[in-house]
């Protein structure tokens, strides 16, 4: 192998090495977005929950018992 060739490889492996280690930084960054996103969702889910002091307002005012799907 002459110089020229163990250069070229030598340039070849940083180049793969600099990739990999790009592809795992956007992927944890990927990783990371979607990690927030549920658990935005589940807190939404969780604060649209009905609590037990709401059937009784729905009782007692006759509104939000019901949804009128019908039009």
């Amino acid at each position: 192998m002459d110089v020229m060739s163990v250069a070229n490889l030598a340039t070849s492996m940083q180049s793969a090495q600099l990739s990999q280690q790009i592809g795992y930084a956007v992927a944890g960054k990927a990783m990371d977005a979607q990690r927030q996103q549920g658990a935005a969702a589940l807190q939404l889910l969780q604060s649209s929950q009905i609590g037990p002091g709401d059937s009784m307002v729905a009782a007692a005012t006759g509104r939000g018992g019901a949804i009128d799907v019908y039009g």
